[in-house]
């Protein structure tokens, strides 16, 4: 398992893991992943956890069903978190994903306020599946380089070396 940290590590710190417990919950954002795709939509899942690691809420990716570019599963979770707890609860919560959030659903994780990120497959995996495909025009911009253009620390991790996370995608972009 690979985890890349968010920012350069001192003498002082270590670079963030992922635990066992991280790993267990993003097979379940793999698992909803799995779900998006069988419902029509691209394969991409997002869960939420509190700071004892229960999960809170999951949220799949809707740009098919729903006909909204912005149906990303991590946007789609970030709107229920919002409108589910407050600001200060959430910087204590972790968003898990089946894929590194793109430079949308980033923005949407910095501005809802969620505390840690743990993801599955890199941005760059996911560029090497799609080439040039229309319903997915990836865009090359680390999820970490949009956090660290923000104002306060939002702890990453990934990515995170789960073959299921890459086999959710076979077949579909072609």
């Amino acid at each position: 398992m690979t985890a890349v940290p968010t920012t350069v590590p001192t003498a002082e710190t270590a670079p963030p893991t992922a635990t066992d417990a991280d790993i267990q919950v993003l097979h379940t954002a793999v698992e909803v992943a799995r779900r998006s795709r069988a419902a029509g939509n691209h394969p991409f899942g997002a869960v939420l956890t509190g700071p004892d690691g229960t999960v809170l809420l999951e949220a799949e990716n809707t740009v098919t069903t729903e006909r909204n570019a912005t149906g990303h599963a991590e946007t789609n979770l970030v709107r229920l978190s919002t409108a589910t707890y407050d600001a200060d609860f959430l910087r204590t919560c972790t968003l898990y994903t089946s894929t590194e959030p793109c430079a949308m659903c980033s923005g949407a994780i910095y501005w809802g306020n969620i505390g840690r990120v743990v993801y599955a497959l890199g941005e760059d995996e996911l560029l090497a599946m799609t080439g040039a495909n229309d319903e997915n025009p990836t865009m090359a911009l680390p999820c970490r380089e949009v956090f660290t253009a923000g104002q306060r620390d939002l702890p990453v991790i990934g990515p995170i070396d789960l073959p299921e996370a890459r086999k959710v995608h076979h077949g579909f972009w072609n």
